[in-house]
């Protein structure tokens, strides 16, 4: 029932095979050959691996034309024989059908066209430079040079510089451009291209109904100026980052990295100098008194992955990070594949080994380690901050006014006291016994019945008591108290007063005349509980669980009291007895220490603060037998407890619940720098020669005062000194709207990559973005408002056959927009889309089960507010399961860099766009849209369902088609009425309740086929 979705771009992976490589950049049968432009990328491409600087199979080298000419064997055999191609060897073999003779052994044969082109030069005199060596000379490492704008005889046609290099190029291949696309289509390619949103239908009507002239470049500038600019650009850089919201590896826990990508959108929208933007985020953290912005723009290279596994060597993945920054930064910025000299001399361009780890020395000094996320920083957002500012100063206020010891205190403290002097401390029963199951003594020390545990201390310990009513009593509850002081001798070596204990089962027996009871226990409270551990609460019952229970954390060396009710009040008689077992883990550290039980005829109330041991003894005590420090300490308690106090304490414990700003990944370097060294085979094992940070040889020198650290290295990589950054970045622009770069290997601009197709234009544009100052807004807007990019995307048989990489730009291109926004344009369309900016990450509905993992806990769980219906940049990245739909529409995993995806067409696509759940949402909710529409015809109603989806007018034959369906679907629910009421049963509500469900469900039938049209998802 789904139609097929958009063609990809045709023959993506021809170029790969070398099967079209002339066709980037090559002449035409009326051209001279031309040996750097033609030639060269043959024998880079197909011919040095083996007869190249590194290897030279039967002594021939093909990597310049001096050495070309010069043949092999010492000059014995001569392969080319300029103005003879019958008479070369070199042409001989290539062309041969002997697969045994053949040339190159492995992989495809060269295709007729590389042929016929080697066969020209040669007989065209085999003319080309005389240098040595073509590595150093590459196109790519010699800084660009303004050329003279060409002059093509149809110059009436260009809107600027930009168009003459394209038209020029076109008439030397005897082409013409296509005409001007009709302005539905330019509005909808431009807003695509520039927001990554359909235009709505108001701001359609606004662009069609402004027939001043220049209409559309004022649509540009709205569309520059929108916020949304920032989420488009964004989308890509991510993939660039190697953006997302979890650590990567078996693990791969959450982190919190969404400020730096709303750092990023920020950062576009405000159109940020590129160079300032590389700079900040290579480097933010080391410009003099960095902003939070700048510190946070150092995640970029906190997006690398980080092993939180037990047992990692810390030093390994360290390591692994510093080379996944050095083999990214060289990506991004330099279009380098630098990582092929991590382990070895580059085989194919002219970079060390020694120089890859120059490189890495820049990287290799910042203080993250290992498994581990730190440092990290608050990093509240711009809205946050004042507010977070205002909180912090009162939180200040009120923890200087709960610590001001004033008179009024000393008054009710002294009321207090007078409460609790003379009170008898002495037990209302005798300890008979006290033993250890494991490997601990007990023993009896003070007539207060406390017992002091000595000894082994294995990782559980279990005390077993007998305690005898001295007189009859109520018993409501027992309470355990943690003591300090006892027989210093008797502790044995390295133990505390008392340890850090969690408490975790507390079992009792009444024994009587009557015979034995056990007796239950409703629920515990204790004075002090460990920060983070569960505690015990009136009502929970003591469970067992060494897990949870009552934990003395950061409060040792002071006693401490528990006290657990009983489930039911008992009287008990004199003489009874009562068993008690109790059992304490932590581990092999400590033992209890001294403490002691106490049987409770009243319990505390739970308004009352439960007094430890000591507190207690100091209230009994006159003020003048306490000491200082026990007056220091027994006024903190009395802070921390009265109810004069009580707002202050109450606010202050708000403001420490509130939720805490969001934190952020950043890089910041030690104050010792590492040495680096040389690592054999890229070996963290094997260190050889020292090195010093310095960028690759090929691409010239640093300046003398360049700082030695990242901040060098950026400012470095957007001066006018390195030849490759501006190419590079412009050549990504041309990509995001074209659809391929003029170079389309934008990863690799080596001898292996591919060749400019207009590389007078790419040097063109690329100073004029550094004269322009590096302005990303600037450079869009001279791309996008050009005749070159106007033109309709309407192909001949004629230009497809001649053409079908569409390198030489005789037309616009046409292809399938990137998984996020196949998403977000279906949202729109439905008017679903929350077009709310930055913040976490969310998540829409997926299959249950897709992050069910072994070592992780971790769910999904689905948004159900305006959230699920957020653009697809906010969706929840998690590396070892991104977000399945994205997936089928080939995002990558964003575990390493990636600067193009590939572009597929399988029927899983299509199955996605029927079953995603935000694709039913979004069908039901475009269905409610068109029949919400006042008075209208069914041919009304669709008219405007193809316009969201699509942007153009309907024909007469798309109307009927979709009427047709209308039809049958009505008929269909009318039938089955069973059948459109499970149709229209989404998990979250849609709005669309006071709608006919026979009709909404036919309707939503139709929506999901407009939803599914090719043009839908496609820029054309």
């Amino acid at each position: 029932m789904t139609p097929p979705l958009s063609r990809p771009a045709t023959g993506l992976g021809l170029l790969a095979l070398g099967l079209v490589a002339p066709a980037l950049g090559g002449s035409t049968p009326t051209q001279e050959v031309d040996y750097e432009r033609d030639v060269v990328p043959i024998l880079e491409q197909r011919c040095v691996s083996c007869h190249g600087e590194e290897k030279q199979r039967a002594g021939l080298r093909l990597d310049s034309r001096s050495a070309v000419l010069s043949g092999s064997d010492s000059g014995e055999i001569q392969v080319v024989v300029p103005g003879d191609p019958e008479g070369s060897l070199l042409l001989e073999l290539v062309a041969s059908d002997d697969e045994d003779e053949r040339m190159p052994p492995k992989g495809e044969p060269l295709t007729a066209e590389q042929i016929d082109l080697l066969r020209r030069w040669i007989e065209e005199g085999a003319q080309g430079p005389a240098e040595e060596s073509t590595r150093e000379k590459h196109w790519a490492y010699v800084p660009p040079v303004r050329p003279e704008l060409p002059a093509p005889r149809g110059a009436e046609w260009a809107r600027g510089a930009l168009d003459l290099f394209v038209l020029a190029r076109l008439e030397a291949d005897g082409l013409a451009p296509s005409p001007e696309a009709d302005l539905r289509t330019l509005a909808r390619r431009a807003h695509l291209d520039l927001v990554g949103l359909p235009p709505s239908p108001e701001e359609l009507d606004a662009f069609l109904a402004d027939t001043e002239p220049g209409a559309y470049e004022r649509l540009v500038d709205r569309l520059l100026a929108s916020p949304h600019y920032g989420e488009r650009m964004a989308q890509r850089w991510l993939d660039l980052a190697r953006y997302a919201d979890t650590n990567g590896y078996e693990t791969d826990a959450r982190r919190t990295m969404w400020r730096w990508r709303d750092w990023v959108i920020e950062a576009f929208n405000a159109d940020m100098p590129f160079d300032q933007f590389t700079i900040e985020q290579l480097a933010g953290d080391l410009l003099p008194e960095p902003t939070l912005e700048q510190q946070i723009a150092t995640g970029f290279h906190r997006n690398t992955m980080v092993n939180a596994e037990g047992g990692v060597d810390q030093e390994e993945y360290r390591v692994a990070a510093v080379v996944d920054r050095v083999n990214t930064t060289a990506t991004v910025w330099l279009a380098t594949t630098m990582s092929c000299a991590q382990c070895h001399e580059h085989k194919y361009d002219p970079l060390s080994h020694r120089d890859y780890y120059r490189l890495f020395a820049y990287f290799n000094s910042s203080e993250d380690v290992g498994p581990s996320v730190r440092p990290t920083i608050p990093a509240p957002r711009r809205e946050q901050a004042a507010e977070e500012e205002r909180l912090a100063a009162e939180t200040s206020e009120l923890e200087a006014a709960l610590s001001a010891w004033t008179p009024e205190l000393e008054q009710e403290l002294a009321r207090l006291r007078d409460e609790h002097v003379g009170a008898s401390a002495l037990p209302a029963h005798r300890v008979l016994e006290a033993s250890a199951e494991e490997g601990s003594t007990l023993s009896l020390v003070f007539e207060d019945g406390s017992i002091l545990a000595t000894g082994e201390a294995p990782a559980r310990d279990t005390y077993l008591l007998e305690l005898e009513l001295t007189e009859a009593r109520t018993l409501r509850g027992v309470q355990l108290d943690v003591l300090v002081g006892g027989n210093e001798d008797e502790r044995g070596p390295g133990r505390t007063e008392h340890g850090n204990f969690v408490l975790n089962e507390l079992s009792a027996q009444l024994v009587t005349t009557d015979g034995e009871r056990e007796l239950a226990f409703a629920g515990a409270r204790a004075d002090h509980h460990q920060v983070g551990s569960p505690v015990w609460a009136p009502g929970d019952a003591v469970d067992g669980d060494p897990q949870s229970g009552w934990a003395v954390g950061g409060g040792e060396g002071r006693p401490h009291r528990l006290e657990a009710a009983l489930a039911e009040s008992l009287q008990v008689p004199a003489g009874a007895r009562l068993r008690l077992r109790l059992q304490q883990t932590f581990g092999s550290q400590h033992v209890l220490g001294r403490f002691r039980v106490e049987l409770l005829d009243q319990l505390t109330p739970d308004d009352a603060p439960l007094l430890a041991p000591d507190v207690e003894s100091w209230l009994a005590a006159g003020a003048e037998e306490l000491t200082e420090e026990e007056s220091e300490r027994l006024r903190e308690w009395f802070l921390a407890g009265t109810s004069a106090l009580a707002p202050q304490r109450d606010r202050l414990a708000e403001l420490r619940a509130r939720p805490k700003p969001p934190t952020a990944l950043v890089m910041r370097e030690r104050a010792v720098p590492r040495e680096t060294h040389v690592l054999a085979r890229g070996s963290f094992l094997s260190p050889g020669d020292l090195v010093e940070p310095d960028v690759p040889a090929v691409l010239g020198e640093l300046p003398a005062d360049a700082l030695p650290n990242r901040l060098g290295l950026a400012r470095w990589l957007v001066s006018p000194q390195n030849p490759l950054t501006a190419r590079v970045t412009i050549n990504r622009l041309w990509d995001q709207v074209f659809g391929r770069g003029l170079v389309h290997t934008l990863e690799d601009f080596g001898t292996q990559g591919a060749r400019p197709s207009h590389p007078e234009l790419l040097d063109w544009l690329a100073l004029e973005l550094q004269e322009d100052g590096w302005s990303l807004k600037r450079a869009l807007r001279r791309i996008v408002t050009s005749s070159t990019y106007r033109q309709s995307s309407n192909v001949s048989p004629q230009l497809a056959a001649h053409d079908p990489e569409n390198a030489l730009l005789a037309r616009s291109p046409r292809y399938r927009v990137e998984a996020e926004m196949v998403r977000d344009l279906a949202l729109a369309a439905s008017g679903l889309l929350t077009e709310k900016l930055g913040g976490p990450s969310v998540m829409p509905p997926q299959p249950e089960g897709i992050w069910m993992a072994t070592y992780s806990g971790d769910r999904w769980q689905a948004d159900e507010d305006e959230d699920r219906f957020r653009r697809g940049l906010y969706t929840f990245w998690r590396r070892t399961s991104p977000y399945p739909t994205f997936m089928t529409f080939d995002a990558p995993s964003r575990e390493l860099v990636c600067t193009r995806r590939p572009g597929s067409n399988t029927p899983l696509q299509a199955l996605a766009l029927l079953n995603d759940p935000v694709f039913v949402e979004a069908a039901v909710a475009l269905a409610a849209r068109m029949l919400r529409i006042p008075e209208a015809t069914d041919e009304q109603r669709l008219r405007h369902g193809l316009e969201l989806c699509t942007t153009r007018e309907g024909s007469a034959d798309e109307l009927a088609v979709l009427s047709q369906l209308l039809t049958a679907e009505r008929a269909t629910y009318a039938a089955d009425p069973e059948a459109a009421r499970a149709l229209l049963e989404r998990g979250v509500d849609l709005g669309t309740g006071d709608l006919d469900p026979l009709e909404l469900a036919a309707w939503t039938l139709v929506a999901n086929v407009l939803l599914n049209l090719d043009e839908t998802v496609t820029r054309g």
